[in-house]
């Protein structure tokens, strides 16, 4: 008897371990793989992320393949030229990493450059286009420290689907046809203008190879040298020049800018929400503590016992979100020069304090920062991209389980539309507070030399409360990134939707002043609801670019943005 039942526990066991998982669910629109997946912003980057999956990558060895390619392809977007916050859980320790790959400002910033001569700040593209907006980029430091960590292939074999698409030539895709058509600033730039337009000076369209051979040189000469051929030798003495000779703006920046750079590794700032904990970016992005914070207040409230999207769970939401971005505006900057109150940001009991400043039925109006540990002066009014057109987010699974959250960016679209060695250079540095004294204090996201400015890239990690990770998220999307991530989160796990439902929801995000809906949805029809409890309601038609993974009884399942181009794919 013994025996027999020690067999039959045996045999259920073996069974259960050739089971993998449940047939998908239907009706969906998900994607579902049982290995390995990747959702990133443009199919021929997701198609390099998996091939290195195949091969037996790490997360890590597929982001950096991926996103070579998306230098190449979606160069409005991000780059070698850029930065990025990647969150990186291990599954093998059970630890999450965050890794700052933030670009910082050259020795010859200072606080007031983007100020004209009369004292009053630049318009932003006055400000933006030029080499003096361009930050030292961070993106290869921060791949070399990441791979370094947790590569599993050779560097060098990460680059070749960039190297060989370079080459060869991709076609135009007809979204980024569309940016070049409207953007006004490239053609005015001799490289650019050669890059992206034809011979008349139009800006190819869609459907049209485009090949880029100074690229692949580049690519092959990182592949082989590795990060620091990045920041010395022929490519930083080209990233030197292109922005000290640029027509608009000439930057102060020197080779010692370059070579000083270090990626960093910061402590992921996390929090649990109802049953989940949720890590996110800290300092100098300030998109993990805002999410934290939203997320903190609204867990006040039952969302689950709301209709998804009606007008009193987001009349709510809104208003964690005013207060959160309250407190954004005034302490959040890089921590290495400014004391960000991280802890007092998070706690529970201030985050319920904030939550009792919400009235169920009337909006606050304007809201002012809280007190969580810190006084500060501040910046209400942030500067940098609301547009939304560039920025990238991608969510990687690999086959051992570990897990990325990664967004990039070069900041506006095309950056300061200077080019370098076949890539786009940003300009970061318009993520900086314009105006650096306020009420004769100064503002805490103001320049300085080697600072990092603050960002709003938001990318997530969320664990269930036995530590298994649950979903990696992110999005590109200026400030509103945090709106977005927030919303998915809230829609994922609140109103229990698919990847693809969360993702695809419409977009809502108050910044602290107006509630803003996005345009052509079905929260067009709250507008007269939510002006009735006080908001002051603005539609609006900038893209999320979310990608997410979820881990599901049916497997690894995916969502990709219909707003841009991307897909989630693996096997």
């Amino acid at each position: 008897m013994k025996t027999s039942v020690i067999a039959i526990v045996a045999s259920f066991f073996a069974l259960g371990a050739c089971q993998t998982t449940l047939p998908p669910p239907e009706n969906t629109t998900s994607v579902y793989t049982q290995k390995h997946m990747i959702s990133v912003a443009n199919p021929l980057a997701a198609e390099a992320g998996r091939e290195i999956l195949r091969a037996g990558g790490s997360a890590i060895d597929a982001a950096i393949a991926a996103q070579m390619v998306l230098t190449l392809v979606e160069p409005q977007s991000s780059g070698i030229g850029g930065g990025a916050f990647a969150m990186y859980f291990d599954k093998s320790s059970g630890s999450v990493e965050s890794y700052d790959g933030r670009e910082t400002a050259p020795r010859s910033a200072s606080p007031g450059m983007f100020l004209k001569a009369d004292g009053k700040s630049k318009k932003f593209y006055d400000a933006a286009v030029g080499g003096s907006s361009v930050g030292v980029p961070g993106l290869m430091r921060m791949f070399q420290l990441a791979h370094k960590n947790h590569g599993k292939l050779a560097w060098k074999e990460l680059f070749k689907p960039a190297i060989d698409l370079a080459r060869k030539g991709f076609v135009i895709s007809p979204r980024l046809a569309g940016l070049l058509a409207k953007d006004r600033f490239l053609k005015t730039i001799p490289g650019t203008k050669a890059y992206f337009h034809e011979a008349d000076g139009t800006a190819k369209k869609a459907g049209t190879v485009l090949r880029n051979p100074l690229l692949a040189a580049t690519l092959k000469t990182l592949a082989t040298k590795g990060a620091d051929a990045f920041y010395s030798g022929d490519i930083a003495k080209n990233i030197v020049t292109a922005v000290r000779s640029a027509r608009k703006n000439p930057s102060g920046m020197t080779l010692a800018d370059l070579t000083g750079y270090r990626a960093k590794t910061r402590p992921p700032v996390c929090m649990n929400y109802r049953q989940w904990k949720i890590c996110g970016m800290g300092p100098p992005s300030s998109g993990g503590l805002t999410t934290l914070q939203i997320l903190g207040i609204v867990e006040q409230f039952d969302l689950g016992g709301f209709v998804p999207f009606s007008a009193r769970p987001v009349h709510l939401i809104a208003e964690a979100s005013a207060l959160a971005f309250a407190d954004r505006n005034t302490y959040i900057a890089d921590p290495d020069f400014i004391p960000v109150p991280t802890l007092g940001m998070t706690n529970k009991d201030y985050l319920k304090i904030r939550a009792g400043e919400i009235s169920r039925f009337k909006a606050g109006g304007k809201r002012f920062p809280g007190m969580p540990g810190l006084s500060a002066n501040p910046d209400y009014a942030p500067s940098e991209n609301e547009h939304g057109l560039s920025t990238t987010h991608m969510s990687i699974v690999d086959g051992d389980g570990n897990a990325l959250s990664m967004t990039s960016s070069i900041e506006n679209a095309f950056g300061s539309r200077l080019m370098s060695g076949g890539f786009m250079l940003n300009n970061q540095l318009t993520d900086f507070s314009f105006t650096p004294i306020k009420n004769g204090s100064p503002v805490a996201n103001r320049a300085a030399p080697g600072k990092r400015p603050r960002s709003s890239m938001s990318p997530t990690l969320v664990f269930d409360n036995k530590g298994n990770l649950v979903m990696a998220i992110g999005s590109p999307g200026g400030s509103r990134i945090i709106g977005y991530v927030a919303k998915t989160i809230i829609a994922a796990l609140d109103w229990k939707m698919d990847m693809t439902a969360a993702i695809d929801a419409p977009n809502f995000v108050n910044r602290n002043g107006s509630t803003d809906l996005e345009k052509g949805t079905g929260l067009e029809d709250l507008k007269p609801l939510l002006e009735d409890m006080g908001h002051t309601v603005k539609l609006f038609g900038q893209v999320s670019g979310l990608h997410g993974i979820r881990i599901t009884k049916y497997g690894l399942e995916g969502g990709a943005d219909k707003r841009r181009e991307g897909v989630a794919i693996g096997d």
